[in-house]
């Protein structure tokens, strides 16, 4: 009785040998083709013979080759590449935690930074009407707050927690 391992050794060549022929065709790579055949040929009891191994592959390259016919390519669609729920509650989860720095902001910069994270998108007039404050101051002071919430995150994020780990 011919074990798997003397199988291979004696077939092994030759099937890869039919394999690279037939696979370009087939429109598959000749290592999947190679597998594809072993299976075919290893799951039946019969004797496996040259001629025998010849006519699986070629089998297996007209399988590939229908299959490759019926398959058609996916392409995403506009309503695939909207955002899905795990995104939409990134995204709001973000927005929260963002809105929480702001509001641990010293002085008047949480006020500020809050008017300009409005929901409505007020403009620069309408922000600096409503904090009583010029127009022309409202970007530096933006500005300035913006520096602070930056190092303020940083800190945080690179604070070590207990035990010198990293939170």
């Amino acid at each position: 009785m011919t074990t798997q391992s003397d199988l291979l050794t004696r077939l092994g060549p030759l099937l890869k040998a039919e394999c690279a022929a037939e696979a370009p065709a087939a429109g598959i790579e000749a290592a999947d083709l190679e597998q594809s055949v072993w299976v075919r040929l290893l799951s039946t009891k019969e004797a496996v013979s040259g001629a025998r191994l010849r006519a699986a592959v070629r089998a297996e390259a007209r399988t590939a080759r229908r299959r490759a016919r019926r398959e058609v390519p996916y392409v995403p669609s506009a309503e695939d590449a909207a955002p899905g729920v795990e995104q939409a509650v990134l995204v709001a989860e973000a927005g929260r935690e963002l809105r929480a720095a702001v509001r641990r902001l010293p002085g008047r910069c949480a006020v500020v930074l809050a008017a300009m994270l409005s929901r409505r998108d007020p403009t620069y007039r309408e922000i600096a009407g409503k904090l009583g404050m010029s127009q022309g101051s409202l970007g530096p002071v933006r500005s300035r707050c913006l520096g602070c919430l930056r190092r303020m995150l940083t800190a945080e994020i690179a604070a070590p927690g207990p035990g010198g780990k990293e939170r």
